[in-house]
């Protein structure tokens, strides 16, 4: 069991924890991933790691309520347990030898940018950072992405903050300027890191995505989080989560991704909370 010692709503949709994992926090690196499980019954959720602390023993994960297993995450509170707490799973982002990177986050993909915008400027890299989010009422992590960037820009799709427009504008800017950038790290939903990826091909320069697929055990041999990448089958929990996505087919990533929204949410509007229903046993 794993106890929840931190918790903070960062928007209306997203919401942080910090889980109590000595062990995960003394290995975990930027990039890598946990696998949750609510409890016994619970289906198995990977969730990127957003930050940890090794002297406190905790892992900082942020994340969307948008489905089942997440919605149940979310309501909980310090003090109370998640059963399971797997990791860190999968290879770190790596960051040694790069003197100039971009990081693009993308919504709550922005949880995931952060620690890998951080580690680049650890290992002493410039760090240029574009976030990009539908509107101001959903920024996250601004004044934490500010603290580790050269250079940050803040893009909203409405023009409610920052500056209006979808994150490969800035990007594409820079890269017709001449910016060369040793790599380019993309984060957010797939059709974001798809157009990264385009936008940066005809320059020639390295990008990277990372991929959240379908997960099931997180040791490979399952199959589930199977992706392409340059014509040859990966699996993202043991091959990645980061992939350079130039070579990433992404238009079968989103086909499977979308399999079973049908099934969540047929079990989202079915389910009926057993702790809800004893109270109201006890009352009576």
């Amino acid at each position: 069991m794993f106890k929840i010692v931190g918790k903070r709503e960062l928007n209306e949709a997203v919401t942080l924890l910090e889980v109590e994992a000595p062990f995960i926090a003394k290995k975990a690196k930027a990039g890598q991933f946990i696998i949750f499980r609510i409890d016994d019954k619970g289906e198995r959720v990977p969730l990127t790691i957003a930050g940890y602390d090794r002297e406190k023993g905790t892992v900082t994960i942020i994340f969307q309520k948008v489905g089942f297993a997440t919605k149940a995450l979310g309501s909980l509170e310090i003090g109370e347990y998640i059963q399971d707490f797997v990791g860190p799973l999968g290879k770190p982002t790596p960051v040694e030898g790069k003197k100039k990177v971009c990081v693009v986050g993308g919504g709550v993909g922005c949880a995931i940018a952060l620690p890998s915008a951080a580690a680049f400027k650890e290992a002493g890299a410039e760090v240029t950072v574009i976030v990009g989010f539908r509107n101001k009422d959903i920024v996250i992590l601004e004044e934490e992405f500010k603290a580790v960037a050269d250079n940050f820009i803040l893009m909203t799709d409405d023009g409610s903050y920052g500056r209006h427009g979808l994150v490969t504008e800035p990007l594409k800017e820079m890269l017709e300027a001449g910016e060369a950038f040793d790599e380019v790290l993309a984060i957010g939903p797939i059709p974001m890191m798809k157009f990264v990826s385009l936008t940066t091909k005809p320059f020639g320069t390295h990008t990277s995505v990372s991929l959240n697929p379908i997960m099931v055990d997180g040791t490979g041999m399952c199959g589930g989080c199977r992706v392409t990448v340059g014509g040859e089958t990966k699996f993202a929990c043991v091959d990645g989560p980061e992939f350079d996505g130039h070579q990433v087919d992404f238009a079968e990533l989103m086909s499977r991704n979308s399999l079973y929204r049908g099934r969540e949410a047929e079990v989202t509007e079915k389910h009926a909370c057993r702790m809800e229903a004893m109270g109201k046993e006890l009352i009576k």
